[in-house]
């Protein structure tokens, strides 16, 4: 199952981050004369395929592979776009509505694969204005976007905007995705969040703080993550508080990515006998984990964190 998996994905991802790079290192000018359109070609059939080996796997009642095992990187920073692929092929899209904050230039983000590989509707945020014109000219020229690209909004996100920020950019109600990557108030804006009602919610959390504490830093609308050697120690919310808040919200953890980064919720009353709620203890076997917790931590311990 693993290598049948990894084989068909390996076919379409070389050819298109070689193209990637390609167009990034020119600027993404003259995207059409790059042989990129036929790698997006070959990632989409490949995906397809994939999406539809899950679903035979379930109509057939064979079971399914482990959720570490689906994990793939197309345009996400991480694995996360094999995740989200496994999860709608089991749970099926609606609208296939998405809204990301902090973005980026929304080229490497969750939504990015959704939106150029499988026709979702983005609405993007980000605080950089110079990542937003980036992606709106990537958009603008891509093939397989240009005709209705994604909504990339430049805009500094806290908890009293928004909302208003949302709805102001044409989405409310129900949705199917909602990824949060702030390196900050993360908790506290999936907190504030209550214009949209999205299926599955994506947040990326501080791994070193271990399985157990429910902390977060305390709520500041300018907060700035503090850096250390290895990334953002300072910033955003331990995995037990994400799922302490999603069970108040109506959702439930059923997986993470492989490196201890981003989680993945479903909302309760949504496939929970395919995809059932996990131990946050599971979310912490890797090295890189365990190096963090040992090395990072203690770093910022005594930081202010707040208990929730």
């Amino acid at each position: 199952m693993k290598q049948f998996i990894k084989k068909l994905v390996q076919k379409a991802l070389t050819p298109l981050e070689n193209e990637l790079k390609a167009s990034f290192q020119q600027e993404l000018v003259g995207l059409k004369d790059f042989s990129f359109d036929n790698s997006l070609k070959q990632a989409q059939v490949s995906q397809t395929l994939l999406s539809q080996h899950y679903q035979s796997l379930l109509n057939s009642n064979t079971k399914l592979p482990n959720f570490e095992e689906t994990g793939f990187r197309m345009f996400s920073q991480n694995d996360e776009d094999g995740y989200l692929l496994y999860i709608f092929a089991l749970i099926g899209a609606t609208n296939r509505r998405v809204v990301e904050i902090c973005a980026g230039n929304g080229i490497e983000c969750n939504a990015a694969n959704l939106i150029i590989n499988h026709g979702w509707i983005g609405l993007l945020f980000d605080g950089n204005e110079a990542n937003i014109e980036q992606g709106q000219s990537f958009y603008s020229q891509c093939r397989d976007t240009r005709t209705w690209p994604p909504r990339l909004v430049h805009a500094w996100i806290n908890a009293e905007n928004v909302n208003d920020l949302i709805r102001e950019n044409g989405v409310s109600g129900k949705i199917d995705l909602l990824s949060v990557d702030m390196d900050g108030i993360d908790y506290w804006i999936w907190k504030a969040i209550d214009t949209i009602q999205p299926r599955v919610v994506v947040l990326e959390y501080q791994d070193i703080l271990g399985p157990d504490q429910a902390v977060t830093v305390p709520y500041n609308p300018d907060f700035v993550a503090e850096f250390g050697e290895y990334g953002p120690d300072y910033c955003g919310a331990s995995l037990a508080a994400f799922v302490k808040l999603g069970k108040e919200k109506g959702y439930r953890l059923v997986g993470c990515s492989n490196y201890g980064i981003n989680a993945f919720f479903i909302r309760d009353g949504i496939a929970e006998d395919i995809l059932p709620e996990i131990p946050t203890q599971d979310c912490f076997w890797h090295p890189k984990v365990q190096h963090g917790i040992k090395y990072r931590l203690p770093n910022v311990i005594d930081y202010p964190w707040v208990e929730v």
